[in-house]
């Protein structure tokens, strides 16, 4: 009898329906979210094939039909700023309710570790820098702002585009949340600065995603697509695939055989040692690395374009008003093929998002990089800021005055922020304000001085020491020597004992600059770093 009934259930279960798909909406939709101001609201997700999806915010309704895969998009009109809290439903066999939704502005912060950085790591003393202890815990006490949301993307790297991200809550991930001290503080500090001023200047709602990941490379955060399109770039998936045909696939499972034997004989050896050492009282010894198996691709995230495909592609349905970008520190010494890699990636995600949305990136802050007098940051920052000339709406923030010789992540990140707000605040919401330092115009020499001119002059040139530094000048030598340089009016003229012709002069073209650089406008803005030679880089591949 017992048999007979199960019997009975398997038929019945064999002629049953298939399970039943919940609607299921991407991450990037959750309560406390922000929607783009503006633009065409997008809505995506999954559902069983050929069901029928309702997505309404509020009263406006549009209904679709999940494609034979099960997915499904929808597009609402343009949603205005209205100060209100809204819904944000989704309806299929099952119904989805997101609410607090705001209709403001969204921007992306993204790079490598100084946009990471969290307001829990501002915890060192730095006097000469305006920084204080703890001043992290300080700003997120008094962060609460129910107007800035902020969504973090969880890490993640692949070879090839996903389509998704994922939660965590426990680590505020992979969904929104207001702005209160307890998410501030475990949010991007650049991103969070940023958005404070965004949203005192412009009074609307700001939305903040942050998605980055310390000491990445840019080419791991540009498309395979947009990298193979590019002659100089397409090297990099190419050498990657040539190493892909030659993998010995049976070598590697032999080699980590082997390797994780001996692993298991270390860990015993380490064992014995990390006891003995606790008995002592001494430190333990350095615990042995597990081995991890070969595989015909690269893994990591400096690997190119699966930053793009697990952090950045999940998310360019998402209408977005704009970018901010400090990434740079991974590729110095590759310096002088940034010049054409960083505009290449932000022309790839404009393409991905379907709008030359703005771009604002930070110049990579003063630090020595193994010689202070080097030029490879130098010539970073010249490739980012030559990105803000040869693409439309792309902005900086320079940091020529805020930096430490030995330490790659300085503290100061409330005028990073601020920076990168005036620049959007000029590009992205055309308000008439100063958002630049001096920028190099033209020169003209005058027997043995040279008479720069310059733009964004602001209310006038300045010094901020008692005189200007880190200027140098060359004669037809092209050996540059400490020049002396004084602000005349609107320009800055420069000489130096022994150079009775100058030919070029230069301002901040080393990675960390001694004395400390002091030419700035009587906004407080630093000047831009700049040379006027074309004379070959340092970093050009031999």
């Amino acid at each position: 009898m017992l048999r007979r009934s199960w019997l009975l259930l398997a038929a019945v279960a064999a002629v049953a329906p298939a399970a039943r798909a919940d609607v299921k909406v991407h991450p990037i939709f959750s309560d406390n979210m922000v929607v783009q101001r503006d633009m065409d609201m997008v809505v995506w997700g999954t559902a069983d094939a050929g069901e029928e999806v309702t997505v309404s915010l509020d009263d406006h309704k549009v209904s679709v039909t999940a494609d034979k895969d099960g997915k499904w998009l929808a597009k609402l009109q343009q949603p205005k700023v209205d100060g209100k809290a809204h819904t944000l439903t989704v309806k299929g066999k099952n119904t989805v309710t997101f609410k607090n939704v705001a209709i403001g502005d969204v921007w992306v912060c993204s790079g490598q570790s100084n946009m990471e950085w969290r307001l829990s790591g501002l915890n060192k003393d730095d006097p000469a820098k305006n920084v204080t202890k703890d001043q992290g815990k300080e700003v997120a006490a008094k962060a609460a702002n129910p107007n800035i949301r902020l969504f973090t993307v969880q890490k993640a790297t692949s070879h090839e585009p996903l389509a998704t991200v994922q939660v965590n809550e426990k680590a505020q991930e992979g969904m929104w949340f207001e702005c209160k001290p307890e998410t501030a503080i475990n949010f991007s500090a650049v991103g969070y600065f940023f958005g404070r001023d965004i949203e005192a200047s412009q009074k609307v709602p700001v939305g903040l995603i942050s998605t980055n990941w310390g000491g990445t490379i840019c080419e791991a955060w540009a498309s395979k697509e947009a990298l193979n399109a590019v002659p100089e770039l397409k090297y990099f998936h190419e050498n990657m695939e040539k190493a892909a045909k030659g993998f010995d696939a049976a070598k590697a499972d032999d080699d980590f055989k082997k390797a994780i034997v001996k692993y298991d004989a270390d860990m015993s050896k380490w064992k014995e040692a990390a006891d003995k050492a606790k008995e002592e009282k001494k430190p333990a010894p350095r615990q042995p690395q597990k081995p991890v198996k070969a595989t015909p691709l690269p893994g990591g995230p400096n690997v190119p374009s699966v930053l793009f495909n697990g952090m950045i592609n999940p998310i360019t349905k998402f209408k977005i008003k704009g970018a901010l970008w400090y990434q740079g520190e991974s590729n110095a010494g590759r310096a002088a093929e940034y010049y054409t890699l960083f505009p290449t990636m932000i022309s790839d995600w404009r393409k991905r998002w379907g709008y030359d949305f703005p771009f604002f990136v930070v110049q990579l802050a003063p630090f020595q990089n193994g010689n202070s007098a080097a030029a490879q940051y130098a010539e970073v920052r010249d490739a980012q800021f030559q990105a803000s000339k040869k693409l439309k709406h792309v902005g900086y923030a320079t940091l020529s005055d805020i930096g430490n010789e030995t330490d790659i992540h300085p503290q100061a990140k409330e005028p990073v922020g601020q920076r990168l707000a005036l620049s959007a605040r000029a590009i992205a919401y055309g308000e008439k304000v100063e958002w630049s330092g001096p920028v190099y115009k033209g020169m003209k020499a005058d027997g043995s001085k040279v008479v720069l001119t310059f733009d964004h002059v602001g209310k006038g040139l300045t010094c901020t020491g008692d005189k200007l530094e880190g200027f140098t000048v060359c004669g037809e030598d092209k050996k540059f020597v400490p020049a002396e340089a004084k602000i005349v009016g609107d320009t800055v003229e420069v000489s130096a004992k022994g150079v009775d012709k100058p030919v070029a002069v230069r301002f901040g073209w080393v990675n960390f600059a001694k004395p400390d650089l002091n030419f700035a406008n009587k906004d407080g803005l630093p000047a831009v770093p700049f040379r006027t030679d074309d004379f070959p880089l340092t970093t050009i591949k031999k």
